[in-house]
C-alpha cells in the first residue's frame, strides 16, 4: 500500500497568489497519462490524478512517477516550476482526494 506522502499535491494557485490559466490544465496534464478501459471510460493513471484538495482543483503526483516514467515527471516538475505553482507533499491521512471525474456525476 502506498502511503499518502508518497504523493505531492500541485495547486492551481501560483507563488503571487493568482489562478494559472487555462482553467483545465489539471485535466490536459492528467488525461495525457489517462488509459481507457474495457467500457471506453476514462481511468487516469494511479500515478497522476486530478483531485480536489480543500475545495481546489489539484493534481495529485506519485512520487513514483520519477522512476516508472521520468520524462513525464520531468514534464510536470519543469510545468510546475516554470508557472511557479505551488507544490506541497500530500499528507491527508484517512481519506484519499476526491476525483474530478466523480464530481461530474
Amino acid at each position: 500500500m502506498t502511503l499518502p506522502a508518497d504523493y505531492f499535491v500541485i495547486s492551481s494557485l501560483q507563488e503571487d497568489g493568482k489562478k494559472l490559466r487555462p482553467g483545465d490544465w489539471i485535466e490536459r496534464i492528467a488525461s495525457s497519462l489517462a488509459s481507457f478501459d474495457a467500457n471506453r471510460r476514462l481511468r487516469y493513471s494511479a500515478s497522476v490524478q486530478p483531485c480536489i484538495v480543500d475545495g481546489e482543483k489539484c493534481l495529485v503526483v506519485a512520487r513514483g512517477l520519477e522512476e516508472t516514467n521520468p520524462q513525464a515527471y520531468e514534464f510536470i516538475m519543469q510545468f510546475a516550476n516554470s508557472n511557479k505553482l505551488c507544490m506541497r507533499l500530500d499528507r491527508r491521512m484517512d481519506e484519499r482526494a476526491l476525483p474530478c471525474e466523480a464530481m461530474a456525476s
